[in-house]
């Protein structure tokens, strides 16, 4: 992965992120989505709890 920052006026603005690859772009969207991070913390806690 590669991050470029954007600036404007000489600020931070933005990042663009190059990927190798769809597969690297589609594992960091997911290890980004607080959806899935979410569903992952509720299956954690679901074997801890023996549900």
């Amino acid at each position: 992965m590669q991050e470029i920052i954007i600036t404007r006026h000489g600020k931070p603005a933005g990042v663009r992120v190059g990927f190798k690859s769809e597969e690297d772009w589609f594992e960091y969207r997911l290890e980004h989505d607080p959806r899935f991070l979410q569903r992952v913390e509720q299956a954690r806690n679901s074997l801890r709890g023996g549900l």
